[in-house]
């Protein structure tokens, strides 16, 4: 149950959003282009961040880039 204690749990690394053209998903309500991101914890196809809500999301990695 590590999906808990992410919001808590110590920044891995951040990431900046490069955009928010979701061919499936609502992105755009959660992330904006241009902000940066802290990375609570990641799989080989999500980032999970504190989203613009101020709740741990899973995004997949194409929308972002290194900051």
């Amino acid at each position: 149950m590590i999906h808990l204690t992410w919001k808590n749990r110590e920044t891995i690394k951040k990431v900046k959003c490069v955009h928010t053209d979701a061919k499936k998903y609502l992105v755009h309500n959660a992330l904006t282009t241009g902000k940066v991101y802290d990375v609570k914890n990641e799989t080989e196809e999500f980032y999970y961040i504190i989203d613009n809500t101020g709740k741990v999301g899973g995004f997949y990695k194409e929308y972002f880039q290194d900051a």
